[in-house]
């Protein structure tokens, strides 16, 4: 009977070595701690970055964070990283919470403002298709596509006209014009002075007013042609300055 005991007893104990040490009053399971993403966000809300980086690092480096938080802190600490100019590491954090969560409208169209800032204008475009095929009323991301596109189109049609004059090279009758036509900027500059000149006729407050604009053009191409090939004459300088007083000193 006493070695029965014994047993007994040798065997509870053995089977108590193997029950959890900070196991709760009754036999429950302790709870998992959860993360904290609060101070994560309330940092980034206040624009701390000290303490955000200190908080968001904590949530998003700490393999117990819940995806949903993650995601959270994520988007915090990138859109502060936004607000401070910290371009790379905010696009970083914007493409990790898109990676976890690619129907997140707002962040696609917060990371194509970045690409805009790094120059990156074809990936902007990417990111605010992208937030729009999401949320085709995404206000923000339909303003954006827009401007971006205008941008691209103006810039192409730039490059069409681009190192070509207002004039048809193939009749250029002046020396001006042939050295007009065989240099890149100068061929730049003469289209500038006639849009310009084109505008100014049509914003003119009157018909005397733009009669006299066009006479005053006139008179400029004609000084142009007989004083090209002069010494101590620039064509360039000369552009410039007819182009500075169609725009005004501040341009416009």
């Amino acid at each position: 009977m006493r070695f029965l005991i014994q047993l007994i007893g040798a065997g509870l104990l053995y089977a108590l070595s193997f029950a959890p040490a900070d196991a709760a009053t009754g036999g429950e399971p302790v709870a998992v701690t959860q993360v904290d993403v609060a101070p994560c966000l309330a940092a980034a809300a206040a624009d701390d970055m000290d303490k955000a980086a200190t908080a968001c690092a904590e949530v998003i480096d700490n393999e117990k964070t819940t995806k949903a938080d993650l995601i959270k802190a994520l988007i915090a600490r990138g859109a502060l990283y936004a607000r401070h100019d910290q371009v790379d590491h905010a696009i970083a954090d914007d493409s990790r919470a898109l990676l976890l969560d690619p129907g997140l409208a707002d962040v696609f169209n917060a990371r194509g403002e970045l690409w805009l800032k790094k120059g990156d204008k074809p990936k902007a475009v990417q990111d605010f298709g992208a937030a729009l095929r999401i949320d085709p009323n995404h206000e923000k991301a339909k303003a954006n596509h827009k401007a971006i596109a205008r941008e691209i189109e103006r810039i192409g049609a730039q490059m069409a006209v681009a190192g070509k004059p207002s004039f048809n090279c193939g009749r250029a009758r002046w020396a001006v014009e042939r050295a007009i036509c065989g240099n890149r900027e100068l061929a730049d500059l003469d289209r500038e002075v006639f849009a310009s000149n084109a505008r100014a006729i049509r914003e003119a407050r009157s018909a005397a007013e733009a009669k006299a604009l066009q006479r005053e053009q006139d008179e400029f191409i004609a000084r142009r042609n007989a004083d090209f090939g002069r010494p101590g004459y620039d064509l360039k300088k000369a552009m410039q300055e007819r182009l500075q007083r169609l725009n005004g000193v501040d341009g416009y």
